[in-house]
Formats: structure tokens, C-alpha cells, sequence
């Protein structure tokens, strides 16, 4: 983990912000955000050298190839893809994984808490056995139980933007220190 130039962590900050507020307002991560983000994301890295070109655009491959599989799997949506290749372009491939990880961790939480609110403890643990079993099958979730598809009505729904959001600025924070 290493601290991004003022300039690397403005444009981090200020990307997922956005996305954070279309995501919780109309569900949705625009294409004039995202596209622009891994623009200026490798642009950046380039011009500064922070965190690098090569390792902006290992941060973009590796982001869209992790998300893009959970896309596959109908888990993610595409402004979510897009988003963290977006964040993985500015922010390089080892910062990263450290941004993916407290994404993983705010998600989790929040996840849970959504469950535990709307009361679906025990349904949830059923599809996460679903899914396991599944996965295990070399099928894809959704096919086995179309809840289990993102864009199905039955399914919890929690705007993975905002949890990006506080990954990336959790990540900035601790850097920070």
C-alpha cells in the first residue's frame, strides 16, 4: 500500500463519490463517469508516474477481469465492472488489492445488516449454500435459481457503487496514516 500523489487520490475520491451518489439515487454508475475515470486514471499515471502506466494498466486489467467474472455470474452490475477498472487504472494493480479488500469487508457488512433488517437470515443462508453448490456443479447460480440473478425482483439489492466508495476512501485513509 502507498500513498497516491494528491492528485491520484482527488481523482480516486472524487470518481467514487459520484458513482457512490448515482448508485444509492437511480441505481444506476454512468458510462460519462466510469469511461472518463480510466481516461484520466491511466493519463494520470502516466503524466505523474504514480502509480505507473504498467501498473495502471495491470490495475485495469486485474479489476476488470475480477468484476467481470462476478458480471458473468449475473452477481455485479456493468456501471460496477467499469467503476472498479476505473479504480484499478488510477490506482495500479497492488493498491488495488488493497481497495478491493475493504470493499470485500464494507460489503460484507453491509450485506449482513441488509439481511438482518429485511429479515431474510434464513433464506440467505440457504442461497449461499445454492450458490456454493452450484459454483461446485460449474454452473452458474442464476441458472439454478433465477433469484440469485442480479437483476431479479426478489433479490436484495445493495448499490455496490457506495460500498466501492468506501473501500477506495477507506483505502486513502489508511495510506494517509
Amino acid at each position: 500500500m502507498s500513498l497516491p500523489y494528491p492528485a491520484t487520490g482527488i481523482l480516486l475520491a472524487v470518481l467514487v463519490l459520484l458513482a457512490a451518489i448515482c448508485d444509492i439515487r437511480w441505481r444506476r454508475i454512468p458510462n460519462w463517469l466510469t469511461l472518463p475515470g480510466i481516461v484520466l486514471g491511466i493519463g494520470l499515471s502516466w503524466f505523474l508516474e504514480d502509480p505507473g502506466v504498467w501498473s495502471s494498466l495491470e490495475g485495469l486489467g486485474l479489476a476488470f477481469a475480477v468484476y467481470f467474472s462476478l458480471y458473468l455470474l449475473r452477481g455485479m452490475g456493468a456501471g460496477d465492472v467499469k467503476l472498479m477498472a476505473a479504480v484499478g487504472a488510477t490506482a495500479g494493480m497492488m493498491n488495488w488489492l488493497g481497495i478491493l479488500f475493504l470493499t470485500s469487508v464494507a460489503g460484507a457488512a453491509a450485506g449482513i445488516l441488509l439481511v438482518l433488517i429485511k429479515g431474510r437470515f434464513r433464506g440467505t443462508v440457504f442461497n449461499l449454500l445454492r450458490i456454493v453448490g452450484s459454483l461446485g456443479r460449474g454452473r452458474a447460480p442464476y441458472q439454478d435459481n433465477p433469484d440469485l440473478d442480479i437483476a431479479s425482483g426478489a433479490a436484495l439489492r445493495l448499490p455496490h457503487g457506495a460500498m466501492i466508495a468506501l473501500g477506495t476512501l477507506g483505502f486513502l485513509a489508511a495510506a494517509a496514516r
